[in-house]
């Protein structure tokens, strides 16, 4: 586990160094972009327990920084590292007993994007993320309680990864952009979380916004 966190924070520092970069290389096959971002996200797992249904997404956002280093004209690699919400709600109705909860995951994700150009304005992307579990709980309102509390990180699996694809329109320095993510791996691992969540594992949509600074 420790050589997953390390991976992960390597990789972070990769982009950093990328973020820095001003190469004649990069200049000479087009325009490198460097910017922030952040927007909304609709998050969802896929999981079965008795009693549960109205699942629903969860909607929070998420927020950070990217890179794009160009490839000749119309290609270029764009990593980005960003904080996420991700997690789902649902209904309960466990023995006359109802209510809804809420599960809260939050990451830090290393999206790295292969990017297809068609022309200024339009982008095209696609590749791989890896994301560190930050810290996970639920919010509970129902007859059972209400309130919010911890869920032992140690009953899921601190790194996650999947795919990702989308597109971005920009409008000079700025834009707006929409992804989707798939997890490839389940989410919990042992304990109540396994008990819960099964198999689950993330899935979320994402709307952004961001800006340019070069």
């Amino acid at each position: 586990m420790k050589k997953s966190v390390n991976t992960l924070f390597t990789m972070a520092a990769l982009l950093t160094g990328t973020l820095c970069l001003n190469s004649s290389d990069a200049i000479a096959q087009g325009r490198a972009r460097v910017g922030l971002k952040g927007g909304l996200n609709a998050s969802s797992l896929f999981y079965d327990s008795q009693g549960v249904t109205n699942k629903n997404e969860r909607i929070g956002f998420h927020a950070g920084i990217f890179a794009q280093a160009p490839i000749g004209e119309f290609f270029a690699i764009q990593p980005e590292l960003l904080y996420m919400t991700k997690g789902a709600s649902a209904t309960y109705n466990v023995l006359g007993y109802n209510g809804k909860n809420t599960f809260k995951l939050n990451y830090a994700e290393l999206p790295v994007l292969a990017t297809f150009k068609l022309g200024q304005a339009v982008e095209l992307q696609a590749g791989p993320y890896v994301s560190y579990l930050l810290n996970s709980n639920i919010n509970s309102n129902g007859d059972f309680g209400s309130g919010t509390n911890a869920i032992n990180r140690d009953n899921f699996n601190k790194v996650d990864y999947g795919v990702a694809g989308g597109l971005n329109l920009y409008f000079g320095k700025a834009f707006i952009g929409a992804r989707y993510e798939q997890g490839l791996k389940q989410i919990a691992s042992s304990g109540a979380a396994k008990t819960i969540l099964g198999n689950a594992k993330n899935g979320v949509g994402l709307l952004s916004v961001g800006f340019s600074l070069n």
